[in-house]
């Protein structure tokens, strides 16, 4: 498979067949993201720490690097094991994998539908319920019973 963005082949011997392949990029779904971060794969999450506090994704490895600080952090990311770039609902994810295929990575792939559809699917997930927000819009959210 071509790769849209960079012309070069996109075969992916780390991420393999598993996916969906859109453009050149693979989308992955909850369950296919698990059984590769479970045989070494690594999941960079790309929310906010105010995002991120309350559900974590549950799996052997999660770097927080929250997406404005991508491209300063670049040396923090593997090129030679499974990467899958993970956010709340996928599109700051996308953005991620797009960037990083043009910086020349080729083991990356996005968690289609982030947490919420991680969590709706009932992938594994760590809840710290001090942490949860509360209030009426999202300019008003607070720790919950504060």
């Amino acid at each position: 498979m071509i790769n849209m963005v960079t012309g070069k082949d996109s075969i992916n011997a780390y991420i393999g067949d598993k996916g969906l392949k859109i453009a050149g990029m693979t989308h992955l779904s909850g369950k296919e993201a698990l059984e590769i971060a479970v045989n070494g794969g690594l999941f960079i999450d790309l929310r906010e720490s105010i995002e991120s506090d309350y559900k974590k994704f549950d799996v052997p490895e999660v770097v927080y690097l929250p997406a404005e600080e991508l491209a300063a952090r670049l040396s923090e990311i593997p090129r030679d094991r499974p990467v899958i770039m993970a956010d709340s609902v996928g599109l700051r994810s996308k953005e991620a994998v797009k960037f990083l295929v043009l910086q020349g990575w080729n083991n990356v792939a996005n968690l289609n539908g982030g947490i919420l559809d991680w969590e709706h699917d009932g992938m594994p997930i760590k809840v710290d319920d001090s942490k949860k927000l509360s209030g009426s819009c999202t300019c008003r959210l607070r720790p919950s019973g504060k």
